[in-house]
């Protein structure tokens, strides 16, 4: 009998524990989709595109919502991509005055630096502004992109104004915030803003020095100022910083971007001293290093050059990638050279590189503007062949061309090796029309017949003006008086 009252004393106490925890759990499953609820109905307020400012306040008003800095940061992340940099303020703002002192530095930072992603100035300036009247603390990384964001929208006189006042949003001048003005002002060529940066914390920076150089090479390559890239070179082998590779592509990149606008002759020499004194302190060109040279060869069409150093690369070990094999099959097809840059594109292929899709896409597109649709077939076969997909695009481009170029039967047949395919295209189907799709002429012979018409209008006009034109008399030749007197 005690057994029986025992277990039933024992299933009545496990029914009841499982009850609560049923019951329990059906509350939290409640609570959370409530709270679901109003986070969806706080998103749908924030990123309607309808009404202003106060009327998105006045809605906000209308709900019972309750508030936390959670919600706060939910709301700010889901709707940043959805709506204008000024509701996500307002909407912070309200959360302010109805949270008060709940609402966390990291908040703050966090709305901060999306509306530094946002690049929008005057909801930055108006957010710091709050952060001063708070006595919030800006952190490191949120000043870094705040800065940087200044710099790139041409505010870079208030990236400095807010450096120079860091103490006031409790934040240091360390090293860090040092690099970040320094890497921010130099990233948009402000390279002398950066010098003064740079010796008015000369002790701050130590042990940061080659990040420091960097920034200041890069600055001095966006305004291609060669002399000063050299100098800052200098300088680091003074310190006793050796130059790494990121360094000497910089300096490539200075020096091949300045001689293609002033001595495209003296590309590959110059290119190449440099990377004769890479090699001296034990740095290796790689092959971002040649495609730095190849890019501005290939832009001053200089064909034969780029063909020897797409040579070099081998013979000194440094294997092409597809960019390199990239920018020489692009300036052969520019220039004419098709046959030669087929044999590129096969060699490339048989290295055993497997080019992406925009590679194809990009040569396609010079092959067709250069009106040479038979190449851009046979490349688009390798395409295919390759199996990089994506050609959507592609059988667009080509039955444009096709069709306006009067070839409808080739347009059709690739219209209907799409359809087979399943892949979508965006061109209409009225281009396989011929009565429906302009058929353009060759442009030269527009131009020949131009010059016929010119030079027979020419030749009319002439002739009316000699037939017009009166017939003088020839002048007699008089003495001179001189000759007169003599003879008398």
């Amino acid at each position: 009998m005690k057994s029986i009252v025992r277990s039933n004393a024992f299933a009545f106490l496990t029914d009841t524990t499982k009850l609560r925890r049923y019951l329990c759990s059906h509350h939290l499953i409640n609570h959370s989709d409530h709270a679901s609820m109003e986070l969806q109905e706080v998103i749908r307020i924030v990123s309607s595109p309808f009404g202003g400012l106060d009327d998105l306040e006045e809605n906000l008003n209308k709900v019972s919502v309750s508030s936390s800095p959670n919600l706060v940061s939910q709301v700010i992340e889901s709707c940043k991509n959805e709506t204008s940099p000024r509701r996500l303020l307002r909407f912070f703002s309200w959360s302010c005055k109805n949270m008060g002192p709940s609402l966390e530095d990291k908040e703050f930072n966090h709305v901060l630096r999306v509306l530094a992603e946002k690049k929008d100035h005057t909801a930055i300036q108006i957010l710091l502004s709050d952060l001063r009247k708070e006595n919030r603390a800006m952190e490191k990384q949120t000043f870094s992109l705040v800065a940087e964001t200044l710099v790139k929208i041409g505010k870079e006189e208030d990236a400095i104004g807010i450096f120079k006042i860091l103490d006031k949003f409790s934040c240091p001048q360390d090293s860090f915030t040092v690099t970040a003005i320094i890497s921010a002002l130099c990233s948009r060529g402000h390279v002398k803003r950066a010098l003064g940066v740079m010796h008015h914390h000369k002790d701050v920076i130590s042990g940061n020095e080659l990040s420091v150089y960097r920034s200041l090479l890069f600055g001095w390559s966006v305004q291609r100022n060669v002399k000063e890239a050299r100098r800052v070179i200098q300088d680091m082998k003074s310190a006793g910083i050796a130059p790494d590779l990121f360094c000497y592509n910089t300096m490539l990149t200075c020096l091949c971007e300045r001689n293609v606008t002033r001595n495209p002759s003296g590309l590959v020499p110059d290119a190449l001293n440099v990377m004769m004194e890479m090699r001296s302190y034990k740095i290796q060109p790689t092959s971002m290093s040649y495609n730095v040279l190849l890019s501005c060869l290939g832009r001053t069409r200089r064909v034969k050059e780029s063909c020897q150093v797409l040579e070099q690369m081998k013979r000194s070990g440094c294997d092409p990638d597809a960019a390199s094999y990239y920018f020489v099959v692009r300036v052969l097809y520019l220039t004419g050279r098709f046959g030669k840059g087929n044999q590129t594109v096969d060699e490339m292929i048989e290295r055993g590189l497997r080019p992406d899709r925009k590679f194809y896409y990009d040569l396609i597109g010079v092959l067709c503007g250069v009106k040479r649709v038979n190449f851009a077939l046979q490349l688009f076969d390798k395409m295919k062949r390759s199996a990089v997909g994506g050609y959507g695009p592609v059988y667009d481009m080509l039955i444009a061309k096709l069709c306006k170029g009067g070839e409808f039967e080739k347009g059709k047949e690739l219209w209907e090796e799409a359809m087979s395919l399943g892949v979508t295209l965006t061109c209409s189907a009225g281009l396989l029309d011929p009565s429906v799709t302009e058929v353009f002429k060759p442009v030269k012979k527009k131009e020949e017949a131009v010059m016929v018409d010119r030079r027979a209008l020419n030749l009319k006009i002439h002739a009316r003006m000699n037939k017009t034109k009166p017939k003088l008399k020839p002048k007699r030749n008089r003495r001179s008086k001189t000759k007169k007197n003599m003879q008398r």
